[in-house]
């Protein structure tokens, strides 16, 4: 399960990285605080637009933020962008401090940070394929996920006593400072060890040659549109529970840190069971987009805090579950030179599609109340789901089969489809244990014959 950590330089990075991300979730809850509740008047909306400015860039700036972690070297260039984003929460603690922030001014905050993530996603998700060797792949891009939702576990739930006891501006500056510790982990990595991936060639069409390699895959293709589904409707936690601990259960800041903290358990267990795969599947992105339909389904209906708080847990399982498994099946099947571009366009398509779903998702929270915006997530799930799947058993030949277990390791369900390297079935076959039997003895039967003719037909 933790076999990445093995190599010398993902350790390192694991350790930099694990600082960082306490401090953005810390960030990231202070931020939706008080825009909610000093800025506005628990406004859902105002939330949203935050949401949408601070991942709306990465759907701007995806060809280019793409070919730039495809060229230029990737540990600089996050050593750039991750100082960036400290100076740009040092800015931001400092005028909530002082007492002088605004409304406008987190939103050019959002804006800001918003444009440097988009250059620092695609470089650091590929980033991983130079610390580790390709069968470790699918490992550490788990164990990142671990990683970025074990820091939820401690700083939403760090970020709500601190907002009450000192305020919200001391955990942006406390965010800028975790930022220096990513930096002084890439300066300690051992460079001589880093897998030197490909570089794409300084030539014209590079831009567009990762649109076309995405449309000539149809299995990336398939998860690109679960990913925009849910990723767009369905990943505006902030969303649901600020509004949930505030409107729904009167609740205050630690209450609202603690559900993401609580979230963060499912998610970790998530990633988790994703790093002991050795393998990404298709069918598991379908599966994980399913159960996240139906765990928000349960969310939205939770009478209490305690259980609304519980079934969260359920819902960072399925939404972890889904999108590690999808990040690590584009990662390893894409070609290393193309990387960069494809993975900027999955990580467009996922944050992106944000500028349009939280707003209207803020908006329903508004006008109809929380539990209906958590309602859409539901829905976003189940479609996704239920698109996809039709899609591959229209386009690539899925086929399953359920066939009786003759013993413990012999699996029940047989899927196939075109693109997971195996040969297909030539159609969706469903057996019964009896009809199963039935056909084994209809099988000996006409051996039984045969072999019959074949000694009364033979000369002596």
């Amino acid at each position: 399960m933790f076999r990445s950590l093995s190599v010398v330089n993902y350790r390192i990075w694991f350790a930099g990285a694990l600082v960082s991300n306490v401090g953005t979730w810390m960030q990231r809850t202070a931020q939706d605080w008080i825009v909610l509740t000093q800025l506005t008047d628990y406004n859902a909306t105002a939330v949203g637009i935050v949401m949408a400015l601070q991942f709306g860039p990465q759907l701007l700036l995806m060809p280019w933020s793409g070919l730039i972690a495809d060229r230029f070297d990737r540990r600089k260039l996050l050593m750039l962008t991750q100082s960036l984003m400290g100076m740009l929460g040092l800015g931001l603690g400092i005028i909530t401090v002082t007492g002088v922030v605004e409304l406008w001014h987190v939103y050019l905050f959002a804006l800001a940070l918003g444009v440097v993530a988009a250059i620092d996603a695609p470089a650091r998700q590929t980033f991983v394929s130079e610390l580790v060797p390709d069968d470790n792949l699918s490992n550490a891009v788990a164990l990142n996920s671990a990683s970025f939702n074990g820091a939820r576990l401690i700083g939403p739930a760090a970020a709500g006593v601190l907002t009450v006891a000192v305020g919200a501006g001391w955990v942006f500056l406390i965010n800028a400072v975790t930022f220096a510790f990513t930096v002084f982990a890439m300066t300690l990595l051992r460079t001589k060890q880093l897998r030197k991936q490909p570089r794409a060639p300084r030539e014209r069409g590079q831009l567009m040659a990762g649109f076309r390699y995405v449309w000539h895959r149809p299995d990336i293709v398939a998860v690109l549109i679960t990913v925009f589904l849910v990723g767009t409707f369905g990943f505006n936690f902030a969303i649901f529970t600020s509004t949930m601990a505030t409107v729904e259960f009167g609740m205050g800041a630690s209450e609202f840190g603690m559900l993401s903290s609580i979230m963060a358990v499912g998610s970790v267990a998530g990633a988790l069971l994703s790093a002991r795969r050795s393998r990404p599947r298709m069918r598991l992105v379908i599966g994980g987009a399913f159960f996240f339909g139906l765990s928000c389904t349960v969310a939205a209906l939770m009478p209490t805090y305690l259980t609304f708080a519980i079934s969260l847990a359920f819902v960072g399982l399925a939404s972890l579950t889904l999108m590690t498994t999808a990040n690590a099946y584009v990662q390893t099947t894409t070609e290393p030179a193309m990387r960069g571009r494809v993975m900027a366009l999955y990580m467009a398509i996922f944050a992106g599609g944000t500028p349009l779903g939280a707003p209207l998702v803020g908006w329903v929270a508004d006008q109809y109340g929380p539990r209906w915006s958590i309602g859409v997530a539901a829905v976003s799930g189940l479609l996704a789901a239920a698109v996809v799947l039709f899609w591959m058993i229209k386009y690539q030949s899925l086929r399953v089969r359920i066939r009786p277990r003759t013993s413990p390791r012999t699996p029940r369900f047989n899927v196939r489809h075109r693109g997971d390297g195996r040969p297909l079935t030539s159609a969706i076959r469903v057996v019964s244990e009896k009809a199963a039997a039935a056909e084994r003895d209809r099988d000996r039967e006409t051996a039984t014959r045969e072999i019959a003719v074949i000694e009364a037909t033979t000369p002596r």
